[in-house]
């Protein structure tokens, strides 16, 4: 399947909406839930913010790929390049909601690579049961574009 632009904008935003809060749950929870640690529901809400503009860039650069594809190997080299592009912004720019004064790395690391394969073994298998057809969409599932 070759995605188009809305049709990742659709697979990021509802992959990161069910099984990205599903997985950062523990992490928020790590302390009871008298005390719910709402960062990591930031730290989520800003990988897919920012995954937005990231994947316009990976639309333009899959053009120059001989198949017009996104393997799964570039998906990895992405995930690795996104984590530490988050991570430096939170670490020496910050963001809302995201205090830098006690951003723990280590649990950072742990928590996007937990959430990362969880939204990418998903992707892979459940988004194709879920909606078979979207392969011939471009990876889109509702909206106009989606009529086949």
């Amino acid at each position: 399947m070759t995605p188009t632009l809305i049709g990742r904008w659709q697979s990021r935003i509802f992959l990161l909406a069910t099984i990205g809060i599903l997985f950062s749950l523990p992490f928020a929870l790590k302390n009871g839930l008298g005390h719910v640690e709402f960062v990591y529901f930031w730290v989520l809400f800003y990988v897919g913010l920012f995954g937005l503009a990231w994947d316009i860039l990976y639309n333009y650069l899959q053009k120059f790929l001989w198949d017009h594809d996104w393997p799964g190997v570039l998906q990895l080299f992405a995930a690795i390049v996104e984590g530490i592009f988050l991570a430096l912004v939170i670490n020496f720019i910050g963001l809302p909601n995201v205090p830098q004064e006690n951003f723990s790395l280590v649990s950072y690391i742990f928590h996007y690579s937990v959430v990362w394969v969880a939204v990418y073994c998903a992707s892979w298998v459940v988004m194709r049961l879920l909606f078979p057809r979207a392969r011939f969409r471009g990876g889109a599932w509702i909206g106009k574009w989606a009529k086949g």
